[in-house]
């Protein structure tokens, strides 16, 4: 049994049984994947993985201890791996961070730009995307952090650290009848064509459930990934903005015609959260990181959840 094995099966399980999908990830070629799965099942003396006819459909009873063994033998590996680059080049490295647009435009640059100038050889390195994918990023080993409001919490494997609070605010044309309206209500809010995120981003799944609650059905008439979409199609008098408080630039978007309206008054605050995939050891640069980034979170904080200790507010605030 060799390690080049037990990265083979986790991934091709990974890889929802595809062996060719696996191979094109390993870099090598599928006939050699499966040659190496089959002798690994002749050394154990076990079937790991089901079949129908060449075609692998799922995992035996036997075949999903060896799996979970085998997450944990390559991640104890991958740690040890941590340690010793931590120990030898703590300055050197790299850090891949999984974000969505919203976080990566107005949220990430002063910390990382901090980063770099404290850690000038240290490679960092961000991949945006929808947060429902960052767990699996995570899990794979593809990012060592990831940073979002939705779909990090109560994932399998996954440790997510609340690190700062946000709310929403309303984004109109300058003249905007909104804007003389006084203290706006949801029903008001509800009645004008609604521009905002697309569901799983930015708490949109909150916002939704606000408006639900009161019974309420906006008219959405355009979800995007990111803020700046949503700011340019209010400029163009599509409808009213709903976007992240911190997205609107305070120079920039009204001197483009915009204007922002408080709305902490109709939803509530939205939590972002630093993952982390459980039992990973993480070097001194990236606790380093995560502390620059959200103050409250850290060294002894965020140990103490990976060891499985609850975070609560007066930790992180």
């Amino acid at each position: 049994m060799t390690l080049q094995q037990l990265r083979y099966l986790v991934e091709v399980a990974q890889r929802g049984f595809n062996v060719s999908e696996a191979a094109e990830a390993l870099f090598t070629s599928q006939p050699g994947v499966s040659k190496q799965i089959k002798q690994l099942e002749n050394d154990l003396g076990i079937i790991i993985f089901e079949r129908v006819g060449k075609r692998l459909t799922g995992v035996t009873e036997a075949g999903g201890q060896v799996l979970a063994h085998a997450r944990r033998i390559l991640a104890e590996t991958e740690n040890l791996k941590r340690y010793v680059d931590d120990y030898t080049h703590g300055q050197q490295g790299a850090l891949v961070i999984a974000t969505t647009h919203t976080q990566a435009r107005y949220a990430l640059p002063e910390a990382i730009s901090r980063f770099r100038m404290r850690y000038p050889e240290v490679t960092l390195t961000l991949h945006q995307g929808m947060p429902d994918q960052f767990a699996e990023w995570l899990m794979r080993g593809d990012v060592d952090l990831a940073i979002a409001t939705e779909a990090l919490k109560d994932v399998s494997g996954i440790v997510a650290l609340p690190c700062r609070q946000w709310h929403h605010a309303i984004v109109v044309p300058e003249a905007h009848p909104l804007l003389s309206a006084g203290a706006i209500s949801l029903a008001e809010l509800a009645s004008y064509p609604l521009i905002t995120y697309v569901r799983g981003v930015a708490g949109r799944i909150g916002m939704d459930a606000v408006f639900e609650r009161q019974g309420l059905t906006p008219r959405i008439v355009l979800d995007a990934l990111d803020a700046d979409v949503v700011k340019t199609y209010v400029g163009l008098g599509m409808g009213v903005g709903i976007i992240a408080e911190h997205a609107f630039d305070p120079l920039r978007d009204p001197a483009a015609g915009l204007r922002l309206i408080q709305a902490r008054h109709l939803f509530p605050a939205n939590t972002t959260h630093v993952a982390i995939r459980r039992g990973t050891l993480l070097r001194r640069f990236e606790y380093d990181f995560i502390e620059d980034f959200a103050p409250g979170l850290n060294r002894d904080v965020v140990q103490k959840a990976l060891q499985g200790g609850e975070i609560t507010a007066s930790d992180w605030l």
